[in-house]
């Protein structure tokens, strides 16, 4: 099936082929750098299929497009679909699939790994040797063991951040609408989001945006959470009001902020910006707190994450191709 792939990097190339030749899928893949959007969704014209990622537009307008041009199918190389407008896709009869699971051992470990590293000051005391400065002033973090941690999200993802961090010696607690027996197993305790921000030193986010938890942290929240505390977030940027954050940041109520995510991280992540002016002034507040880590959406980028994805998604596109069941597609 000829399939156009937006948001193309070299890795998605080299990984999407590799997949289409060990499955002998034989699907013609047209790779695209460009984000999809009203204006490059023509590039699309002519594919049946239609590739995408987490910051490509899918909205109704593009999906018209598509629609008029043929596509058929989009497939998303990611969990999350927030992205996509799911209602419109239905109503111009496009399927649209997802990978509904890859290595969650990938998000997770980078989800502990943000949080050591903006504890610990660990990016700091790198930039500092590397300039021959080995002093410590600045750089004292916390012990983690038998501090309390609150999970927002216990799915697969979130569990095994728990899990870790029960590892470390820590009090885990978490909050979900689905509570999961294999997280209560390794000793987790749930409780109501305000007992959560109130009790946990950490706090780490696993959940989707809907429109329920969009802003799940915002200024109310943030003023609820205990002095002091430490966020993480690797799921979406839109979980986080970032004004807010800054503001408690600056007041010393968040005492540290780690993502791999950001609520307008479409104009800047997976592409170098280093030779040009970055006028989003949010990103650029946050970057220049000494306690904040900010990453470009790199926590699912292990081999084995992007493996399974590019697997599942080439699946999914054979499937439709041979009018099977599409056990990945999303609920409309």
């Amino acid at each position: 099936m000829k399939t156009a792939v937006f948001s193309a990097r070299r890795y998605d190339k080299t990984m999407l082929a590799q997949a289409n030749l060990d499955l002998d899928a034989g699907h013609e893949l047209r790779f695209l750098e460009d984000r999809l959007t009203p204006s490059t969704a023509i590039l699309a014209k002519g594919c049946a299929a239609v590739c995408v990622f987490v910051n490509d537009s899918v909205d109704a307008a593009v999906l018209e497009i598509l629609a008029q041009q043929g596509t058929r199918l989009v497939a998303t190389r990611s969990t999350g679909y927030n992205h996509i407008d799911a209602a419109a896709a239905a109503r111009l009869g496009i399927a649209v699939v997802r990978v509904t699971d890859y290595s969650p051992h990938s998000v997770a470990e980078f989800a502990v790994g943000l949080l050591l590293a903006v504890n610990r000051k660990i990016a700091r005391a790198s930039v500092r040797t590397r300039d021959g400065n080995f002093d410590l002033d600045g750089l004292m973090g916390v012990d983690l063991h038998g501090k309390t941690v609150g999970v927002v999200g216990t799915g697969k993802i979130g569990t095994i951040f728990a899990r870790i961090m029960a590892g470390f010696g820590c009090t885990v607690v978490g909050h979900d609408r689905y509570p999961s027996p294999a997280f209560e197993a390794l000793g987790g305790r749930y409780v109501g989001i305000d007992e959560l921000l109130d009790c946990s030193d950490v706090v780490s986010l696993h959940c989707p945006l809907t429109e329920e938890t969009h802003h799940i942290v915002d200024a109310a929240s943030l003023a609820r959470a205990k002095r002091g505390s430490i966020l993480v977030n690797t799921s979406r940027g839109g979980l986080v009001d970032t004004e807010a954050a800054i503001a408690a940041l600056k007041s010393g109520q968040l005492g540290g902020l780690a993502i791999d995510v950001y609520e307008q991280e479409a104009s800047l992540f997976f592409q170098d910006l280093s030779s040009t002016i970055i006028t989003d002034d949010v990103i650029q507040r946050l970057v220049s707190f000494p306690n904040v880590i900010v990453t470009g959406h790199q926590a699912f980028f292990t081999v084995e994450a992007i493996g399974q994805i590019m697997r599942t998604t080439i699946e999914s596109i054979t499937a439709f191709e041979q009018g099977r069941d599409l056990i990945n597609r999303i609920p409309t």
